[in-house]
């Protein structure tokens, strides 16, 4: 018990020293203001002034103009002659203020050589008033007037020094670690393998060779092999560039220096080249090793981007010495691996793709159904499913998404259960995280009046009846009238099982009758309408714009293409590449285009008004209804549901023309239109009885 408690006490005194080594090591400045301080006390215990201000001031104020020094016998001689009208004592000097007697006043100092017990006496009766005098102390005055200050001015200018090398990623470089990189870099020997990351199995193959390489160097230098310098990856945001990279480093176990390219950007032109330098000098002394530059587009932007007036001379500096790195270091005297990440390939300089540096780029792409499939084993281990989920089922309804995205749904769907109190993650919880991911938060919350609610209600019945019965359209999985994310009150869900990797021009023409239909529909029933439909227009115009701009789907262009798109990994931008004329004629086509397709989209509403109402009427009821139970009204209500074609069959009939321009009448529209089955049936039996006849 005595071991016990002394252990205790020991272990409570090394907290105790841990917490006020703590103290001093994150409170510097507090800790120099204190040392100042008793040093400024111990120099004033050690050069103590007299209290003589008052005295100084009333010799000041005789109004003395000359002063002679004097021996002390002398002093002596001019007190006790009477000439003398006051006298200020020191320690090692003493003064004597003579009377004016209208004459110039005169102030003798006179050097005490020994303490003299008989000089009060004497002031006192010849009547002279007296007192003490603050002497000067050249030593004192030196300290404390210009080493003392000079010294804390450079110890406070050090500190905020030291504190701004830090918060800009600086090292042992210098100030505002100019030269160095070590603080920015993060060195590491990962443990992600490539069983943990599931999907593109083309990116792993890409670069299982530098894997080999970085394993077994002189299998390749034998033969003469050029391994290359640099890998890219590229592809969207959220697909594993980076979580690849590791896994290269964590199959090859070599050391893993990542950076963002925007640490090598600093407010000073030359930091960045010398951080440069330095990632590569510190790569060389712990090779073989993998440099790893994300968003390697903050450095390598084309140099030919910055206009007439110039680029950004900091970028262009550090992206010339990466450039002459990635040259001068050798792969077999130190393997270094450099891999680099980006989402924008297209804007990087030439230089740094050509042979030699990053001539390999590995397409990180968004997964397919398999990979997906993977993905979500992967993100499932630990994790408490219910006998009910699906994995195949999620894995189809997130086609399109991104394996970060994938990740988040599986955790949204566990901080769902665990809100609910589940003892464990249901399918419910699964469909309610996709949604979330696609469509927003659900608000239920949100007040809305009884009149925007039918206006919505026929909104989305008419975006799921057009999906349902065009073909090419993404079939419906779900329509809810439930509010979602940041203004969205209504939505229709309607992802595809798989992703898509061409659209045809009957897809497109689809797509923008469903993005038309809600518009339609409440021009149909409400015989008004609302602003619900901005994006959906917008949107649709886009898709109509592209397919004349850039897909050579239209006579107004035909085959010349006048818009050049960027950034296909985000997004996507356009560039205007035609003139004036030919965009005044753009815009007439698309809206020509559009006002014919709407009217298409509206006479099918009319067509179909019975399964409309019922489907508005079971919405404002339930404010959520399925894709199956979708096509069950429009079935029941003597509608068509269009079933998709099998695009691996090879039984699609090229019996349809859609041959749509700026010139098309509304006679010629049937031709435009997708066709439903009782249609298609009624062409081929025309064939066949052709073929008989």
């Amino acid at each position: 018990m005595r071991n016990r408690n002394k252990n205790k006490q020991d272990k409570n005194n090394n907290n105790n020293n841990n917490n006020n080594n703590n103290f001093f090591n994150n409170n510097p400045l507090l800790v120099f203001v204190l040392f100042s301080l008793v040093t400024i006390m111990a120099f004033k215990a050690l050069f103590p002034e007299n209290q003589g201000n008052v005295t100084n001031q009333n010799i000041q104020a005789y109004g003395q103009t000359k002063h002679k020094n004097i021996a002390y016998s002398d002093l002596n001689k001019l007190i006790t002659s009477g000439k003398v009208e006051y006298v200020g004592i020191g320690n090692t000097n003493v003064k004597a203020v003579s009377k004016s007697n209208g004459t110039d006043i005169t102030t003798y100092t006179a050097r005490r050589v020994v303490p003299d017990e008989t000089l009060i006496p004497t002031l006192e009766k010849n009547g002279i008033a007296y007192g003490g005098v603050n002497e000067e102390n050249v030593l004192a005055d030196i300290l404390f007037g210009w080493i003392l200050p000079i010294f804390i001015f450079f110890a406070i200018w050090m500190f905020l020094a030291k504190r701004m090398s830090k918060s800009m990623g600086g090292g042992s470089g210098g100030i505002l670690g100019i030269g160095s990189s070590k603080k920015m870099i993060n060195s590491e020997k990962p443990n992600v393998k490539f069983e943990d990351m599931a999907g593109n199995k083309e990116a792993k193959e890409e670069v299982q060779e530098v894997v080999d390489f970085l394993k077994d160097p002189d299998r390749y230098v034998k033969l003469c092999a050029q391994i290359p310098k640099g890998v890219l990856l590229v592809g969207p945001p959220g697909t594993g560039k980076t979580l690849l990279a590791k896994a290269v480093a964590g199959e090859a176990d070599v050391e893993f220096l990542s950076v963002s390219g925007s640490a090598f950007i600093e407010m000073f032109v030359g930091v960045g080249a010398s951080r440069v330098r330095d990632l590569f000098e510190q790569a060389k002394k712990v090779a073989p090793a993998i440099i790893f530059i994300d968003e390697i587009d903050a450095i390598g932007k084309s140099r030919a981007s910055g206009g007439p007036m110039g680029g950004n001379d900091e970028r262009e500096q550090t992206l010339n010495q990466l450039l002459a790195e990635m040259d001068g270091f050798a792969t077999e005297s130190a393997p270094v691996i450099v891999l680099a990440a980006t989402n924008r390939p297209e804007v990087l300089d030439p230089a740094l793709l050509r042979p030699g540096r990053f001539d390999r780029q590995v397409l990180v792409d968004k997964p397919d159904f398999e990979g997906r499939k993977e993905i979500l084993n992967v993100h499932i281990k630990g994790v408490k499913v219910g006998t009910d989920v699906d994995l195949v089922e999620v894995a189809r309804m997130t086609a399109g998404l991104a394996g970060a995205d994938l990740a988040n749904i599986i955790n949204e769907a566990a901080l769902l259960a665990g809100r609910a109190k589940k003892e464990e993650v249901t399918y419910s919880d699964f469909k309610e995280a996709v949604e979330r991911q696609i469509a927003g938060l659900e608000k239920k919350s949100r007040r809305i009046s009884p009149k925007e609610r039918k206006i919505v209600a026929y909104h989305e019945s008419g975006h799921a009846l057009i999906a349902e019965i065009t073909k090419g359209a993404k079939k419906v999985n779900k329509v809810s009238i439930v509010p979602r994310g940041l203004a969205a009150l209504g939505y229709t869900l309607n992802n595809p099982e798989e992703n898509k990797y061409l659209m045809q021009k009957h897809e497109l023409i689809a797509e923008v009758d469903v993005l038309l239909g809600g518009r339609a529909a409440e021009e149909v029933f409400i015989k008004e309408i609302s602003t619900g439909a901005g994006n959906d227009l917008e949107r649709a115009t886009d898709i109509v714009k592209s397919m004349a701009s850039i897909y050579g789907m239209s006579d107004i262009a035909g085959l010349m293409v006048l818009e050049k798109r960027s950034n296909q990994f985000l997004g996507g931008q356009t560039q205007k590449d035609f003139s004036d004329n030919m965009a005044k004629d753009l815009d007439t086509h698309i809206k020509s285009m559009l006002n014919e397709r709407y009217e298409v989209v509206l006479q099918a509403l009319r067509d179909n008004s019975d399964a409309i109402e019922e489907m508005t009427k079971e919405l404002l009821e339930v404010e959520v209804i399925s894709g199956e139970r979708v096509r069950e009204v429009i079935k029941a209500n003597g509608g068509v549901v269009f079933e998709d074609e099998d695009l691996h069959s090879g039984k699609i009939e090229n019996n349809i023309e859609l041959d749509i321009d700026s010139t098309t009448t509304s006679d010629d529209k049937k031709d435009d239109e997708p066709l439903d089955n009782e249609e298609e049936s009624k062409n081929k039996e025309d064939k066949e009885d052709k073929k008989d006849d």
